[in-house]
């Protein structure tokens, strides 16, 4: 709502303005220099306009309600949808494989797809500077082997924010640091006691840069951290986990950082193909089940996993904490034991994950608040370890093509649809669409000061 907000106050100075010519001319400068840069619009809030040059009575008819509404057209004008509406579909870009395209091309193929969020596992470079400029905002990663060291002490979590951070912004949108991925409930526990004095010391050194309001602290857990999380309302943490989850979500709620978690509806159906009807995993009709304790009627189990998480999260007295699902998704390909693990299972999970995020719906136990959701993976990684299905969750095959049509548009030819092919010229050239805009409000300013006599 801040864009709105930001619009609004813009469009109150700019009308009080017009009683100025030159504040005017000054206004109009920075509004397209604005439109070009994405710059804050609050810059118009610190403008000076005088009253001593008013316009002549000729100019207070149409011309005026005209002019008003040339200044509307260009504020109004699409600067950035992430600023006016909240985003609820990411796509975590992991990068263990020696096939997929660069991040330069990545960038290319998230901006044809539309997606504006991503996450990363580490911090590098390379694809911190690719997106420079980009508008994609972006959560980087710490990883499980740093942790032990930031843990130590803020001079070390420093320097890794200063190289990480800190240099590439403002140009890469960075906007959060997962510190860890799946610590708690896993097996290494000097991780567990690591975990949280690092996620301090990192905020620590953010804040003392100043950048503690833009970028994010979190964690993503895995469905490991529940003792039970069926159904939704009998979900609670661990009890070995729950001294250390106590004391790490008390200091993100302090610091306002959301809950993330791993759920995989593929991995609980692959655990217990007899006894979960795969319809209820992938969105498809099916009864459902009832939760009878909260009267709750589930017809997927993904909302059911997103409220088992607020229902553990509600008597480890964390009511108010938000859930953000950082992974999801389901493999292309298995092995003979991998049960569900098909091309076209994935395409129908992916692509009813996709239309139920664009919703921007709540679940049956959050009902006003919309799920967010980054979906697992973009690529599929050909080295990755584990069963087959590690390296076939990707949206996209290594060449850029798709792996299956869901909407989206892949860099080369796939057996996809060719409604689904952008080549790079093609996107290159839909930047058609901004220029023109660009054209159009320059236009619009030559005959508003020509209007106005100036």
């Amino acid at each position: 709502m801040l864009w709105k907000q930001e619009s609004n106050n813009v469009l109150g100075g700019l009308v009080t303005c017009l009683l100025n010519k030159s504040c005017l001319l000054f206004a109009l400068h920075h509004l397209l220099s604005l439109q070009k840069l994405g710059t804050s619009l609050t810059y118009f809030l610190q403008m000076e306009c005088t009253f001593f040059d008013y316009f002549p009575p000729s100019h207070m008819g149409p011309s005026l309600l005209f002019c008003l509404f040339l200044i509307f057209s260009v504020i109004c004008s699409p600067v950035s949808a992430s600023h006016s509406v909240t985003w609820t579909y990411g796509v975590n870009y992991g990068r263990i494989a020696n096939n997929i395209p660069a991040p330069e091309s990545v960038v290319t193929l998230l901006k044809a797809a539309k997606i504006n969020h991503i996450r990363i596992y580490d911090a590098d470079h390379g694809v911190l500077q690719a997106f420079e400029g980009s508008g994609i905002e972006i959560i980087i990663g710490l990883p499980n082997g740093f942790l032990t060291e930031m843990s130590t002490g803020e001079d070390r979590a420093m320097n890794w924010v200063k190289e990480n951070v800190q240099a590439f912004l403002p140009g890469t949108r960075i906007r959060g640091i997962a510190v860890g991925n799946e610590i708690l409930g896993g097996t290494t526990m000097d991780l567990w006691e690591a975990l949280l004095p690092a996620a301090k010391n990192v905020y620590a050194a953010l804040y003392r840069l100043g950048l503690h309001r833009t970028v994010e602290v979190s964690s993503p857990h895995s469905e490991a951290v529940f003792a039970n999380s069926y159904p939704p309302s009998a979900c609670i943490f661990r009890p070995d986990v729950a001294p250390f989850m106590k004391p790490l979500l008390e200091f993100f709620s302090q610091i306002g950082s959301p809950f993330y978690i791993n759920a995989y509806p593929f991995l609980a159906y692959k655990n217990d193909p007899q006894h979960i009807d795969i319809n209820y995993a992938l969105f498809k009709d099916n009864p459902g089940i009832y939760d009878a304790k909260t009267k709750l009627h589930y017809d997927n189990m993904f909302e059911a996993q997103v409220d088992a998480a607020y229902t553990a999260l509600d008597k480890a007295g964390f009511s108010k904490t938000e859930v953000i699902v950082s992974e999801t998704g389901w493999a292309s390909r298995g092995d003979p034991d991998e049960a569900g693990a098909t091309v076209k299972n994935a395409k129908t999970y992916n692509k009813n994950l996709r239309k139920r995020l664009l919703k921007k719906k709540g679940t049956p136990l959050r009902p006003h608040m919309a799920v967010r959701a980054y979906v697992f993976a973009l690529f599929n990684e050909n080295l990755k370890p584990g069963p087959t299905s590690e390296r076939n969750f990707g949206l996209f095959k290594a060449d850029g093509s798709v792996a299956y049509n869901i909407g989206f548009t892949g860099l080369v030819p796939s057996a996809a649809p060719a409604s689904s092919l952008l080549s790079f010229k093609d996107i290159a050239a839909q930047g058609w669409l901004r220029s023109s805009y660009l054209l159009v409000s320059t236009a619009s300013t030559v005959v508003l000061l020509q209007c106005l006599g100036l």
